[in-house]
């Protein structure tokens, strides 16, 4: 598989050891964890759980940007106030750590500093990658990368859990969730895929699924 299609969902570069600990935070599934406008004051490190980042545009209809596994960051902003919004999708644990107290770290640490640039450079490769999922990919080309992508991060070689709603992926991937159900649908009509259960997607068909994504 190649390394573009590992980098659509995930964040950022994942990093040898964590770049930072600190005190440990809990959300509860539903609650977020920043929210769209404020004060960029915290960088956060998942460290259980699952975080989805998003916007909800003028028009009222959702986009998600990424979903967040453990090893992930959060809150690396450029400005002083946080793009997204944040929400745990599942009950979450987070190392936190004031953002001017981590750029403090980076002036004195050389590895601190190449750290953060290397996990910049994933987050700029991962949007990179998302433009192209949404602009030149059929929907169910879309689908298929998603499964694949929660596949390689999980370690899971058949048998993925896939830690987030059918409408979390249609708001992931520019599509409707009719348009997602209809895709999941055609993999599994072509023997690609089967659903033991909602949230469980046995690959079938490995091979065949990354002949398709190219």
């Amino acid at each position: 598989m190649s390394s573009s299609v590992l980098a659509l969902v995930r964040p950022a570069s994942p990093l040898a050891a964590p770049l930072f600990d600190g005190p440990r935070l809990s959300f509860a599934r539903d609650e977020t964890l920043f929210a769209e406008g404020a004060r960029a004051e915290f960088v956060y490190r998942l460290v259980s759980g699952v975080v989805r980042r998003g916007k909800v545009l003028r028009d009222g209809r959702r986009q998600i940007d990424g979903f967040h596994l453990p090893g992930d960051y959060l809150g690396l902003e450029l400005g002083d106030h946080y793009r997204l919004t944040a929400e745990a999708l599942t009950a979450v644990t987070v190392a936190r750590i004031r953002r001017d107290a981590l750029h403090g770290l980076a002036e004195q640490d050389a590895p601190t500093a190449r750290a953060l640039l290397d996990l910049t450079i994933g987050e700029l490769g991962r949007c990179q990658d998302h433009v192209l999922l949404l602009g030149r990919r059929a929907a169910t080309e879309r689908v298929a990368v998603l499964l694949l992508d929660f596949a390689q991060r999980s370690g899971a070689e058949s048998l993925v859990d896939v830690p987030v709603s059918r409408q979390d992926m249609a708001d992931y991937l520019g599509l409707t969730i009719e348009t997602v159900s209809r895709c999941i649908h055609q993999l599994q009509h072509d023997g690609l895929i089967a659903l033991p259960t909602p949230r469980k997607v046995l690959l079938r068909d490995r091979p065949a699924l990354e002949r398709m994504i190219g």
